[in-house]
């Protein structure tokens, strides 16, 4: 058993197999308490602009990639040397949570997960600010089917951003247009 910062990773685990959510996803073997650490995130350890350099998003149709951000210097890309980490998907109701310890990434429970229940952490993409409504739920869409879904696997938005976005839309309504989607004036 590897261990790490006292915790060790479980064995046995879970496996990888197709998922409903997005191609192929870790599923639980067995039940899993929470606090159980499962896995390391791993891969080739490399800087920001090498990693932007290899995934060019513009490109493609969803995002994709295996890229972990670890701080503001590496990033893992788990398409070079990566593990099965790379193939757990994106909830915005997640049973699991990336840590960050010593600039290493684990996957560890953040509830109790009963055996054949997919491992989903959410991914929470950083922010830069630039994205389009259009990127944000197309691009950066996500699949999970939760409740609490938000549409996008990008980290949620500030009270702050939020409230400056609906000005924004606001401001670009005409109340011409509001009568004619909502019946009604004002």
């Amino acid at each position: 058993m590897a261990r790490s910062k006292g915790k060790v990773i479980a064995e046995n685990a879970y496996k990888i197999k197709s998922s409903k959510i997005a191609g192929r996803g870790g599923f639980a073997t067995r039940a899993i308490k929470k606090g159980e650490r499962l896995m390391e995130y791993l891969g080739e350890r490399v800087s920001h602009a090498v990693a932007d350099s290899r995934y060019d998003d513009a490109k493609h149709a969803l995002h994709h990639t295996f890229l972990f951000a670890v701080n503001r210097s590496v990033v893992i890309d788990a398409a070079v040397h990566g593990n099965d980490a790379r193939f757990l998907n994106h909830s915005c109701a997640p049973n699991c949570e990336a840590l960050i310890e010593k600039s290493r990434v684990f996957i560890e429970a953040i509830r109790d997960i009963v055996k054949g229940e997919e491992l989903l952490y959410d991914y929470a993409y950083t922010r830069d600010g630039s994205e389009t409504d259009e990127e944000e739920f197309q691009l950066y869409a996500c699949r999970c089917g939760a409740k609490s879904c938000r549409g996008t696997i990008l980290a949620p938005l500030s009270k702050a951003e939020l409230k400056k976005r609906a000005a924004a839309a606001k401001k670009r309504h005409h109340p011409r247009h509001t009568v004619a989607r909502t019946g009604h004036a004002g």
